[in-house]
């Protein structure tokens, strides 16, 4: 059995992080954290009402805290926020205590993912369909910078979780 490791699984919202995060998990036998939903367990708040009322740089602060407070946990899949890697040094943290994996799509199969999500997201609930396009393309384009700094890169539509399973382990076992 692999022991003392993480892995992280980040990527732009609507990537899949959540789905891929829990079945990954499943397989390793390992637990599974959802960092915006242990933010909003810590809050006591959801992530839209913390973005209103404090706002996203109160937001991100938080957000690094619950990750780097997260650090004991070993044997555990992570699904990070889609800004986690982009702020502060969160990402230089997530490669120095575990296996990163960017779920990779393109903008247009996120847009078709987030069309009807968008409500529930801060940073697109205003936005119509032409828009929404724009803003990930723009912003796709910046955190890519992060996002491609990840050990895995795996493309995250029609996404193989058996044969994922399988490069984590032999990644984890080689110590990578």
């Amino acid at each position: 059995m692999l022991s003392g490791n993480k892995v992280y699984i980040i990527g732009f919202m609507g990537s899949g992080k959540t789905t891929a995060g829990k079945k990954l998990a499943s397989l390793l036998g390992w637990p599974f954290i959802d960092l915006d939903k242990k933010i909003e367990l810590n809050a006591g708040k959801s992530i839209p009402e913390l973005f209103t009322e404090k706002g996203e740089d109160y937001f991100r602060i938080v957000e690094a805290e619950v990750l780097r407070n997260i650090d004991s946990l070993t044997n555990t899949v992570i699904s990070s926020g889609g800004g986690t890697p982009c702020h502060g040094t969160n990402m230089d943290f997530m490669l120095e205590t575990g296996l990163t994996i960017y779920l990779k799509l393109t903008p247009e199969q996120l847009k078709s993912r987030l069309l009807d999500s968008s409500g529930e997201r801060p940073l697109i609930k205003n936005l119509d369909s032409y828009s929404l396009l724009d803003f990930i393309k723009e912003n796709l384009a910046i955190r890519e910078i992060y996002y491609n700094r990840a050990e895995i890169i795996i493309e995250g539509i029609d996404l193989d979780i058996n044969l994922l399973q399988e490069r984590v382990k032999a990644m984890l076992n080689t110590g990578f």
